[in-house]
């Protein structure tokens, strides 16, 4: 049997995968309710990991830091999938029948979160991996999805960095997620401007452009470059009965969109 390789300062630690919660406005709930609500959301999260079939983070050692207002929790990578399809979806749910059982006296509890992959070392949890976790859970993309999901009934907003959804989503990994679930961001915090990243917003039972009103941060990460016109490019005019193709993300009040509309197809896909 071959004896284990001695560790080196500079070797890179083992990957682990990360998911980060946090509870909105905790700081206004009243003091008095304060354990009460971080220990509901303690269960729900309990209780779903339990249902998706996901490890314990607390069996890992350093697996579970608790941040006051939330928590980070750590997983093998092998189960980076799991975490944002059933999890996330999962989760919400187990928010909104709380919110149906809700006693008046009690506050609300909605969520933020943060899935990522990569080396941190333990028990210490130093790595660039659990700051920039940290930071796709406070950047303004995420706290502004959440207004998203309040509007849809929702309890829950997510971020996922990109390592983390071209892992899963985008390598056929979510069953029930596809791309379009997802909407492209660059992630940035307000008081970290040296801090700006790609990465992917989720809010369960929304598709991503109906998230994009609600973002100012939105991008296009997989749309091809404009073309820069040359001097030699002339301007063409569309020939008669061309056609063209409109977007609307939100309600139409004006009854005048062309001057002339030949034939008009609904699309509903994405409702």
């Amino acid at each position: 049997m071959d004896a284990p390789l001695h560790a080196e300062p500079l070797d890179v630690p083992a990957e682990l995968a990360l998911v980060a919660i946090d509870m909105e406005k905790y700081s206004q709930i009243p003091e008095a309710k304060m354990a009460a609500a971080r220990c509901d959301v303690d269960d729900i999260v309990a209780t779903v990991l339990a249902e998706c079939e996901l490890p314990d983070p607390q069996e890992l050692p350093g697996g579970y830091k608790d941040n006051g207002d939330g928590a980070i929790l750590l997983f093998p990578p092998s189960v980076l999938a799991r975490l944002v399809d059933p999890l996330l979806g999962r989760l919400n749910g187990a928010l909104v029948r709380y919110e149906q059982q809700r006693l008046a006296s009690s506050p609300v509890l909605r969520l933020r979160a943060s899935v990522h992959v990569g080396p941190l070392s333990l028990p210490d949890h130093r790595g660039d991996a659990i700051n920039d976790t940290t930071r796709l859970l406070d950047s303004r993309a995420t706290r502004q999805a959440l207004s998203a999901a309040k509007d849809s009934g929702g309890f829950l907003a997510a971020a996922l960095s990109e390592i983390a959804y071209r892992r899963t989503v985008h390598a056929g990994r979510t069953p029930d997620l596809g791309s379009h679930h997802f909407l492209g961001v660059a992630a940035r915090v307000s008081d970290k401007p040296g801090f700006e990243q790609p990465c992917r917003i989720h809010v369960p039972g929304l598709t991503g452009p109906a998230v994009r009103l609600y973002l100012t941060d939105a991008t296009s990460p997989t749309a091809a470059p404009a073309s820069v016109p040359q001097p030699s490019d002339a301007p063409t005019t569309p020939a008669p009965g061309s056609g063209g193709t409109f977007q609307f993300h939100g309600q139409v009040s004006d009854s005048t969109i062309a001057d002339r509309i030949e034939t008009l197809r609904i699309d509903r896909r994405q409702r």
